[in-house]
């Protein structure tokens, strides 16, 4: 082998490598999108109702402040466990009238702590977001959040 690599080499190096890399990451990406979507999401609960809540929370941009799964603000609390933090998890609706309550008594007033504006949620809107939430509680997160309170 010659002491310096010449143009040819270098080509042949720099498209080898470049085809190497492009290969694993396209067997990452695919591996990473079938976990996703067979073992990750709990795609054959995945309702109508869910699809409805999530354009809801899209809607109030509610990632502005809350996080789901760790993406978003950390300005409020993480919401994908918040059904089993409420206890409601195996109850629909129990998780709607909590979540109703909740939503109702927004701006709490309390001071010294930080203020949920008042979005005025139909009735339709808050079942929808609280069958959202129970869904996502169901999915397999993966031991988030570190802890229980979100």
């Amino acid at each position: 082998m010659a002491e310096v690599m010449t143009k040819t080499m270098a080509r042949n190096v720099f498209y080898g490598g470049s085809l190497f890399f492009i290969v694993i990451f396209l067997i990452m990406s695919f591996h990473s999108v079938r976990y996703i979507v067979n073992e990750s999401t709990n795609t054959e609960t995945l309702t109508e109702g869910v699809a409805r809540g999530k354009h809801v929370w899209e809607k109030h941009a509610c990632i502005n402040c809350h996080t789901l799964l760790g993406e978003g603000a950390y300005f409020a609390p993480e919401l994908v466990n918040v059904m089993t933090r409420w206890g409601v998890q195996d109850d629909p609706e129990g998780a709607f009238e909590v979540l109703q309550g909740w939503m109702e008594a927004q701006p709490s007033g309390i001071e010294g702590r930080r203020q949920m504006p008042q979005f005025n949620l139909s009735e339709e809107e808050v079942r929808d977001l609280s069958e959202f939430f129970l869904w996502i509680n169901t999915i397999d997160a993966q031991g988030w959040p570190p802890n229980e309170a979100g």
